[in-house]
């Protein structure tokens, strides 16, 4: 039986034998950007526990594409989640942007801390039992004293070895996408973790499916070479999902 907050955005789809497929034996899923919500991760990850059970046996990937942090309430809550799912041996987490500003803040880096307190890095600090008036008096240089201090050393190390990218199939998975032309070997962290506009816009092969987060969109994204799980969850409730085995893609959303 199926929990009432089931929400499935589209139907399962069959895909030509030309569309990208997962080896045969695995069952993969990705989330999109989590940005502190934790409790809409939490039940995301439950939905996919029992959508994975219900589809049958398969070797199981659970990916999160990064941006765990900033903007929504409870981004500790969320590392804890990811940290869980990571010790599970089915979960990989990549890097993204917002992870990038976080650790560099947490080490010392005071442009980025200033990065940080302007992409909803406040919410994410008093997370970790940070007062508002501690993390807003001084300066920058106070405020990466404190967060070197306060900050847990296990959750920086955690978010700093996340992944860049990860080629299951013919899928590539990304946080925020990849440059065109630039073969995937080749492609650098910095534009996997921040690039927009250029990717967005391309419509050449890119040797891959590439699956991303990063840009938020009102609903979930198929292109003909790239599918976008961003739904926002910060600010609408919506946390997404992708499946993906054989030729088969399925969405699963909160909300």
């Amino acid at each position: 039986m199926r929990l009432p907050f089931f929400s499935r955005s589209r139907p399962t789809v069959d895909r030509a034998r030309t569309a990208p497929i997962v080896p045969p034996g695995q069952r993969v899923y990705a989330i999109g950007d989590v940005h502190g919500c934790a409790d809409e991760l939490r039940q995301l990850l439950d939905m996919i526990a029992i959508d994975h059970a219900e589809r049958g046996p398969a070797a199981q990937t659970v990916i999160l594409l990064g941006d765990l942090v900033n903007r929504g309430p409870d981004s500790a809550r969320a590392i804890g989640y990811a940290r869980d799912l990571l010790a599970s041996g089915v979960g990989r987490l990549l890097k993204g942007n917002h992870e990038e500003l976080f650790v560099l803040a947490a080490r010392g880096d005071r442009q980025a801390a200033r990065a940080l307190m302007s992409n909803g890095g406040l919410a994410t600090l008093m997370s970790f039992g940070l007062a508002e008036e501690e993390i807003n008096r001084g300066s920058y240089a106070d405020l990466v004293t404190l967060l070197k201090r306060r900050l847990p050393r296990d959750v920086v190390t955690l978010l700093d070895a996340a992944e860049d990218k990860i080629a299951i199939g013919d899928y590539l998975f990304v946080h925020a996408g990849i440059r065109p032309g630039l073969p995937i070997a080749e492609q650098e962290g910095a534009d996997l973790r921040w690039i927009r506009e250029e990717f967005l816009d391309s419509q050449v092969d890119h040797g891959a499916m590439i699956v991303h987060g990063h840009t938020v969109e009102k609903a979930i994204v198929e292109c003909e070479n790239r599918i976008g799980i961003d739904t926002g969850a910060y600010k609408s409730g919506v946390l997404s999902a992708i499946g993906l085995e054989g030729a088969q893609r399925w969405f699963l959303s909160t909300g």
